[in-house]
């Protein structure tokens, strides 16, 4: 385990690798004895810094909803991170290439939240009558990181599950008028398809992720508040794009589209 001096060190290098868009060594690479709880008193560090700065918390997203990604980082459940206002970005204005260090780009449902929603002994039950409405997302994976470390899962969830910024599309539709499991979408990259799925990827049904989610944050203090977004995760596999693309992600069941220019 880390000392409390080291969980306070890494928070600030996090913040201050984010705020100078300079990316740092992998918490992991430095802090090698550092375990899952660190990760989470370093991630909550980090938040903490920043509201006293002046960021505003906007919502919180889940990630490693997949077992191929849980796989990879040796995960055996998801994690989270929290979202920041200066993190979501209008649709169609867009995004300079420099204040991003190794993006890549993810399609997933976002909830709005109409109702304070806490754990712990949240249901699926409670995540709808709480949800306001969904809509179609792009979220944009970064790091703060310079490369890849040894223990993924650490790096991950010190740095808000790897969350860069949000594309939130303007097409909200009740969670009672479809079945969101299977809502599907397509991602394409200069009107070329790149990956295509179903929502029931996303832990069997984005609800359920969602109520996961609550749950956890309980074990933290945190109550996600009304007009929250909640990001329940992606249901395609994170793909690179480069300056000069055109991304554009597709919703079935009249959820429309979303997308930006790099």
């Amino acid at each position: 385990m880390m000392t409390d001096e080291q969980i306070r060190q890494a928070a600030e290098a996090l913040y201050q690798a984010e705020i100078t868009n300079t990316p740092m060594d992998p918490i992991s690479e430095t802090y090698p004895d550092a375990d899952i709880a660190d990760a989470y008193r370093i991630g909550g560090l980090v938040t903490e810094i920043k509201v006293a700065n002046g960021r505003i918390v906007k919502g919180h997203k889940i990630g490693l909803t997949s077992k191929a990604m849980r796989s990879l980082t040796g995960a055996t459940e998801p994690d989270y991170g929290t979202l920041f206002d200066d993190w979501f970005i209008l649709e169609g204005n867009p995004i300079d290439r420099s204040r991003m260090n190794r993006p890549l780009v993810e399609v997933e449902l976002a909830f709005v939240l109409k109702d304070e929603l806490g754990g712990p002994g949240c249901t699926v039950a409670d995540v709808i009558r709480a949800t306001d409405f969904v809509l179609p997302s792009i979220e944009i994976v970064d790091s703060r990181f310079n490369k890849r470390g040894p223990n993924g899962l650490i790096d991950s969830i010190s740095d808000a599950a790897s969350c860069g910024l949000i594309v939130l599309a303007g097409t909200p539709r009740k969670l009672t008028d479809l079945d969101i499991r299977a809502v599907g979408a397509s991602m394409t990259i200069n009107g070329v398809i790149e990956e295509s799925g179903v929502a029931r990827a996303v832990m069997d049904n984005p609800v359920s992720s969602v109520a996961w989610l609550i749950n956890k944050l309980a074990e933290f203090g945190v109550t996600p508040q009304p007009g929250h977004v909640i990001l329940s995760g992606s249901f395609l596999k994170a793909t690179p794009f480069k300056p000069g693309d055109n991304v554009q992600a597709l919703f079935s069941h009249d959820l429309g589209e979303v997308g930006f220019t790099c």
